[in-house]
């Protein structure tokens, strides 16, 4: 079974854990058997490990978000990358040319297409497989999975189907209507539009031809800034003649705000929190090394991480996006292939970070025009390069770096340190980057 796993977002819906680098999908909030927590992204691609242990998946997802997805599913994960933000039906086409190119898969092999941020279960993934087999059988040129709705939702569009049977042809699509509306959707059998589907990749290559002018997968990487944004439901879907519906009856919740990813977690808090006995329906979810407590509330979130600080009723948490818009877009939170950083203190003239490097990963070896740096080993071991110089550094070791100084840090265990930059212009554009001596 071939996968594309649509990830990509924003996910300003769940500040303060998401930014624009740190999507929703990777939020580490759904605990695992061992005590530890996993995010949507490793939930979802563990499921479908389990479900096809051949599966090929491969990763749609924007420039900015690589590094998370390979600190998250490890160096191997098949990745197609947008340069920049196209909306699906760029970033479909970009990932099937990947498919064909750069993969060598088959143009009459089945495709499933299938967004990264559900809540599912075991029998989802049986229905994709299902999916696929249904787009081999070249009955229809798409398949679509319908989600057998669970009420009248505004969020989601609608697929009517020609009749009540498993495997039906549509009649027609609904956009996301009014609740008055959805429930007349509902009385006609109407099914949830989950933006799940299958086809040949031909069919996906042939509808890119159709409307983007490209030879090959460099070719449109090349041209895609140029690319009209424009979705597949818009630009595919609507216009298709051959097409079929698959019911879907299991559970499926799209986690998009606080109030639906609320409902799914298995616990109430995550993180250092407490509540007392007369709280009723409050979560808690804490990245921050201080202790959290709530008293006396009723359906309310309360999140905390480097970000900022969130206190809502989960109902209204929904409507948070134009306030997050119009915040401070400085990223203080980030896991990169490499590890991760957190912004602990930000004042005029200096910022400190804190830095956790992954054993056997480093830094780029760069320089700083106009700031300063001074590192601070507080755990591991690992090497630091500095002008050509190399040394061993280990718990304790200070680094100082002045502006112009070539630098780099090698863990060789994992290798913890607090970074201090000081100068009056202190920006992530004032980076350099060098060929290791």
């Amino acid at each position: 079974m071939n996968i594309i796993l649509l990830s990509g977002g924003s996910g300003k819906r769940l500040w303060p854990l998401s930014n624009d680098i740190r999507s929703k999908q990777f939020i580490k909030i759904f605990r695992k058997k061992d005590g530890s927590y996993e995010s949507m992204l490793q939930r979802v691609y563990c499921q479908i490990r389990e479900a096809d242990m051949d599966a090929k998946v491969t990763v749609a997802t924007s420039k900015s978000q690589i590094s998370a997805i390979h600190n998250q599913l490890g160096e191997e994960a098949a990745i197609s990358a947008e340069p920049s933000r196209r909306d699906t039906f760029p970033a479909m086409a970009l990932a099937a040319a990947h498919l064909s190119d750069v993969q060598g898969i088959s143009p009459e092999e089945s495709v499933v297409v299938c967004p990264v941020d559900p809540y599912v279960e075991k029998d989802y993934f049986a229905a994709l497989k299902a999916l696929a087999s249904q787009a081999e059988k070249g009955e229809a040129k798409l398949v679509l999975l319908g989600i057998e709705p669970a009420y009248p939702s505004e969020k989601y569009g609608y697929i009517i189907p020609a009749d009540d049977g498993e495997i039906t042809s549509v009649k027609t699509f609904k956009e996301k209507p009014t609740a008055e509306r959805a429930k007349e959707y509902i009385g006609q059998g109407a099914l949830w539009n989950g933006g799940v589907f299958a086809c040949k990749l031909g069919y996906l290559l042939e509808k890119a031809h159709e409307q983007m002018d490209f030879t090959d997968y460099q070719d449109l990487y090349e041209k895609y800034d140029a690319l009209t944004r424009i979705s597949f439901d818009y630009a595919v879907v609507e216009r298709e003649q051959s097409i079929q519906v698959m019911r879907f009856a299991g559970q499926w919740k799209d986690l998009g705000t606080w109030n639906t990813l609320t409902e799914a977690m298995e616990e109430t808090v995550v993180g250092q929190g407490v509540m007392d006995e007369t709280c009723r329906d409050v979560h808690i979810v804490n990245e921050m090394d201080v202790p959290v407590l709530a008293m006396g509330l009723k359906d309310v979130v309360i999140s905390a991480s480097p970000e900022g600080i969130l206190v809502a009723d989960k109902g209204q948490s929904s409507y948070m996006k134009p306030f997050v818009d119009n915040m401070d877009s400085r990223i203080r939170f980030a896991e990169k292939s490499w590890g991760s950083y957190r912004v602990l203190d930000v004042e005029k003239g200096s910022m400190t970070i804190k830095v956790t490097l992954r054993a056997g990963h480093s830094m780029n070896y760069h320089a700083h025009r106009r700031r300063d740096e001074v590192w601070t080993v507080i755990s591991g071991s690992g090497r630091t390069i500095v002008d050509g110089m190399e040394q061993k550094v280990e718990r304790g070791d200070v680094i100082t770096m002045s502006a112009g100084c070539r630098h780099t840090v090698i863990a060789e265990t994992e290798l913890k340190l607090i970074e201090v930059q000081i100068g009056e212009e202190i920006s992530v554009q004032d980076k350099v980057k060098f060929e290791l001596p």
